[in-house]
């Protein structure tokens, strides 16, 4: 009873819940002064395995000896972990569509399971990382400040919904795909960041050729089939431009913030700009500009403004948001891009991931965004 007590509050590194509290504690056996701990794990190949031994061993260490033995859940009690997780569902999912398809009907489920960051009274902050184009560095933007975030210790998670460009689980150093647990995906921590991603579905070289449909049906999924708890935010790497995964954000998740990335040129600012209304008209609430490549420093200690300047300034005060952010060209944040190893990781103390570090300060002072709507108004 004293051994059980003492490692009821560990917790799984892959799902930040108590391992008693998910049904993870087995047997606890005592025989010649050693303890043996069986954890159930819901699948054998399951992430972590000597940091879990490390924590039941740190938490029972005081009464002698600790072995920790695993052994696979039955289909029932992995029935059960999913259910304390998320709660029942009512159909099986539907299934993650293959990336060859074009948008035929893949069948109909039940009443489906809701994520708690869609809930109205969620904690969870909800950063829609958007652009007017592609090129400007908004996955790099994402990953870092994720990253960032999390080393100040918030809890949080990063959805890739750039579907067709998707890159962000290369960034951030994901080398394991998302754990099937039923009808569960539980997507894998990197760096202290949850990330989920149509990356883990299909091949690296493989397009993906959906219609409007599909994409809406993959972004339901990556909300309600994963197992997300509840961050304190969850970045969304947006795809550049303004269709169709837009309007399905605004409608799952209608208190994103939205935060604009572009660089200084004037031209990728009036691009920017049309991302920004395009929020606003799907009443999302556009809470600051991020400007990107806003500098390189020189040998010689002269910054060289290779993209011009102003342009974020300038996009700032047209839509009435705070400037959040100057972000400088370094190689270093490209090579963490290709590696797999994001600049704040390899290098805290930098010039950019300083910057990272205040821009995400900035975001955690702004404060949840309010948001206002005649449908929400209490009569």
């Amino acid at each position: 009873a004293e051994v059980r007590a003492a490692i009821a509050g560990v917790e799984d590194p892959t799902l930040r819940r108590g391992i008693d509290e998910v049904g993870m504690v087995g047997r606890v056996d005592i025989k010649r002064k050693t303890t043996t701990v069986t954890l159930r794990l819901p699948v054998h190949v399951w992430p972590d395995r000597p940091e879990l031994t490390r924590r039941i061993q740190d938490a029972v260490g005081q009464a002698g000896p600790v072995e920790v033995e695993f052994e696979e859940m039955d289909d029932t009690q992995r029935s059960a972990m999913v259910e304390r997780l998320v709660g029942p569902v009512g159909g099986e999912p539907a299934g993650l569509p293959s990336g060859g398809d074009h948008g035929h009907s893949h069948g109909e489920r039940g009443p489906a399971r809701t994520s708690p960051v869609m809930q109205p009274g969620s904690r969870t902050r909800v950063l829609g990382i958007s652009s007017g184009k592609g090129g400007v560095g908004k996955s790099s933007v994402t990953v870092n400040l994720a990253v960032a975030l999390a080393a100040k210790g918030y809890d949080v998670g990063v959805l890739d919904a750039d579907v067709y460009g998707f890159s962000v689980p290369k960034m951030l150093g994901v080398n394991r795909k998302a754990i099937a647990l039923d009808s569960l995906l539980v997507p894998p921590i990197v760096n202290g960041v949850r990330c989920m991603s149509i990356g883990f579905f299909v091949p690296d070289d493989q397009p993906v050729v959906w219609r409007g449909p599909m994409l809406h049906k993959a972004l339901e999924q990556f909300l309600v089939d994963s197992y997300w708890g509840e961050p304190d935010f969850l970045l969304i790497d947006m795809p550049p431009g303004t269709g169709d995964v837009a309007l399905s954000i605004a409608q799952y998740l209608p208190r994103t913030e939205t935060y604009v990335v572009t660089t200084p040129q004037s031209a990728a600012q009036r691009v920017a700009q049309r991302s920004a209304y395009a929020a606003r008209k799907l009443k999302l609430s556009v809470r600051g500009v991020i400007e990107n490549l806003s500098w390189f420093t020189g040998d010689d200690g002269h910054r060289y403004e290779l993209f011009g300047s102003g342009g974020g300034q300038q996009l700032a005060d047209e839509l009435e948001v705070p400037l959040l952010g100057q972000l400088p060209l370094v190689p270093a944040l490209r090579e963490g891009g290709d590696t797999g190893v994001p600049v704040h990781v390899s290098d805290p103390d930098s010039e950019v991931s300083r910057s990272f570090d205040s821009l995400a300060d900035k975001i955690v002072a702004l404060g949840p965004a309010r948001i206002y709507r005649s449908e929400l108004t209490v009569r």
